[in-house]
């Protein structure tokens, strides 16, 4: 007699290699049903934005793909996923679903209830790590409370690192079995059609994890080296670019924190300075869902509760144009088109688009943060929280609320010869370096050699930055005052 099938979920797993679940599930000996399932349905959770279903699509395909070359393949279906894993198991007399965990709010009321439900139906569920370097539970202060502080949370992580050898991919995998059918991934139109706004995405990414492992390589052979000195500087190769792989699971954190322990100089049980910087990064990662894992409401509510009577303002018409890159500061509209054209931004840019955003507009930081929601490849609810709190000064170990980015100096710091700007805002390439962080203080003649015109063919800035700056302070004592 044939032995039960194993269900594995693939979830924001979406790999064959370091898949713990999938691991388990081969271990096991019994035939698979590799499943995903498009959830659109579970109360309380974050439907994926343009982007992210854009990359969904493509990395589904990617997955489908490796799995059909070691004889298995993937099984589409949409629904409320405690439903559709409850009919897949009666259906084909399943003994068990295997996969890896999630740390969204909904995701964990998810796993509970699936596990309530099946296991009560005779089906065994195992829940797998994989999507972190440090589960939540596990790193606490001493105390024994969660860390609210990045410091003391980033020293205790690297005191608790004990990472094994990333898990392989299975050279072959058991065919699923005669009349499990899914979905067509077409029929759920994650792409755009009519128009079709994801040219620039597309030419700027491969999705899928034989794409993560290759931006993995290219960072690891040039880019590490200098990560340090030129991982601010936008107009540069100086980021690993592996948020939304990371993100969608076709790469793991262990298998990126180990590739690059392994490439950095270790002198003397040290990393290079660089590798240390890059894996500090990772534990922001990782401090994201620690905080979004204990304090569920993150995404929606400032983690300090002052700044709930924060007296934001509303401009719909302030907050277009900082979507559009249209806002007359050119460090802030390269950022914004950037983003629009290829799903991504660079770190600083976001730093200071951000600011941009909250302090010099005084618009919510919620605005902002669904906007890189829809806009994002690699949008990640923790980690686009996490992100926007701190500049807005409400999250954990927050930046302080007077630290204020002014986008020109900003601009002429960190792109200095305006290389970033001009790939980004072409009509100001033909002014002059010094002129270019601050075009409206050229000249007309200058304006008119540029073939620009401040006001008509680029706008005048929409805010006066000192104006906005102190609005924001003032803003900001407000809610400091006693009620």
């Amino acid at each position: 007699m044939a032995a039960a099938p194993i269900i594995v979920w693939f979830r924001q797993d979406l790999r064959l290699h370091d898949n713990p679940a999938l691991s388990a599930a081969v271990a096991a000996g019994a035939p698979l049903i590799p499943l995903y399932v498009l959830d659109d349905e579970t109360p309380g959770s974050w439907a994926m934005g343009g982007a992210s279903r854009w990359w969904l699509h493509e990395s589904l395909n990617c997955l489908d793909r490796d799995l059909r070359k070691r004889g298995s393949r993937l099984i589409l279906a949409r629904g409320p996923a405690a439903e559709v894993l409850r009919d897949m198991a009666r259906e084909t007399g399943a003994s068990a679903i295997f996969w890896s965990r999630g740390y969204e709010p909904w995701a964990v009321r998810l796993e509970r209830t699936i596990q309530r439900q099946l296991e009560g139906a005779g089906v065994r569920c195992r829940r797998f790590s994989g999507s972190l370097l440090f589960e939540p539970e596990d790193i606490k202060n001493g105390a024994g409370e969660p860390y609210k502080v990045f410091t003391p949370f980033y020293k205790a992580c690297l005191a608790a690192v004990r990472l094994a050898q990333p898990h392989k991919a299975p050279a072959s995998l058991v065919r699923v079995p005669e009349g499990v059918d899914g979905d067509q991934l077409d029929a759920w139109a994650l792409q755009p059609r009519k128009p079709d706004w994801a040219g620039g995405i597309a030419a700027a990414w491969t999705p899928g994890e034989a794409g993560a492992r290759e931006r993995l390589e290219t960072f690891l052979d040039g880019v590490l080296a200098k990560y340090k000195v030129r991982r601010d500087v936008p107009g540069v190769d100086g980021t690993s670019r592996l948020s939304p792989h990371l993100h969608f699971g076709e790469i793991s954190p262990r298998q990126v924190w180990n590739a690059v322990v392994s490439t950095a100089d270790a002198k003397n049980g040290r990393l290079d300075a660089a590798a240390e910087c890059y894996l500090r990064e990772l534990i922001w990662r990782e401090f994201s869902y620690h905080l979004l894992f204990h304090w569920p409401h993150f995404p929606e509510k400032p983690f300090r509760p002052e700044f709930a009577k924060f007296p934001w303002a509303s401009d719909s018409r302030l907050l277009k144009a900082w979507q559009q890159g249209r806002t007359g500061y050119p460090i802030v509209d390269a950022g914004m088109r950037e983003l629009w054209t290829t799903g991504w931004m660079h770190n600083r840019v976001r730093m200071i688009t951000a600011s941009f955003l909250v302090k010099h507009l005084l618009i919510p930081w919620q605005e902002g943060e669904r906007w890189f929601w829809d806009t994002l490849v690699d949008a990640d609810l923790a980690n686009n929280a996490a992100s926007w709190q701190w500049v807005a000064g409400s999250g954990a170990d927050a930046a302080p609320y007077f630290r204020i980015f002014n986008p020109v100096l900003q601009g002429k710091k960190f792109d200095p010869d305006g290389k970033y700007v001009k790939a980004w805002v072409p009509e100001l390439a033909k002014l002059p370096t010094e002129r270019l962080h601050e075009p409206w203080k050229a000249s007309e003649k200058v304006q008119e050699q540029a073939r620009i015109k401040i006001g008509e063919t680029y706008p005048a800035p929409i805010v006066d930055l000192a104006a906005g700056r102190k609005r924001a302070l003032d803003a900001y004592e407000a809610i400091k005052e006693p009620a």
